[in-house]
């Protein structure tokens, strides 16, 4: 995925769910940061783009029109090759303040739509929650190509609900030892 196949995703999802913002989650939050010729090939390989509603109800049927609109399998889907996977914040297991460190992406184009993307540590510190081989393989993409430092990383590990810091330490040690 490119920085401007995630200001696609932004612009549509922010239509569908009528709301001028968006949070995206998953690993393309990373292209908030840095366009897809500054990152390791490893960390922009996904065609989708975890997006979550700023208001959704409690059955999440705002994320579920995000899904069914531009998901996979969707015609949006079918049309440009990447696609926008509606979720619930839930899903992520996030660092305390992580809302304060937001990167905000604003795409070209009417509306005046917005993407609040993960800051790229916050976002490799869910990684490691998560710990499936392909967030592990993410996240040590960015920490080999020197974008993000383990030891930062590791602070905001320690920013992590207690229920979920001390197996995602664990993981971050594989970026720190050595």
């Amino acid at each position: 995925m490119k920085r401007a196949d995630l200001e696609e995703i932004i612009r549509r999802a922010t239509e569908v769910s009528s709301q001028g913002e968006v949070i995206i989650i998953g690993s393309q939050a990373i292209l908030g940061t840095w366009d897809a010729d500054e990152l390791p090939e490893r960390a922009t390989l996904s065609r989708e783009a975890d997006v979550v509603p700023v208001r959704d109800d409690a059955r999440g049927l705002v994320a579920q029109m995000i899904d069914v609109a531009i998901g996979e399998w969707s015609e949006f889907d079918r049309a440009h090759g990447f696609y926008g996977q509606g979720v619930s914040l839930a899903t992520a297991v996030l660092p305390a303040g992580w809302e304060e460190r937001i990167v905000r992406v604003e795409p070209d184009g009417p509306g005046g739509a917005a993407g609040l993307c993960l800051d790229p540590i916050d976002l490799c510190a869910a990684k490691l929650v998560r710990g499936e081989p392909k967030d592990m393989d993410f996240v040590g993409a960015l920490v080999d190509a020197a974008l993000i430092d383990p030891i930062a990383l590791a602070t905001r590990v320690a920013m992590l609900p207690t229920t979920h810091r001390a197996i995602a330490a664990k993981r971050a040690g594989a970026f720190t030892a050595g």
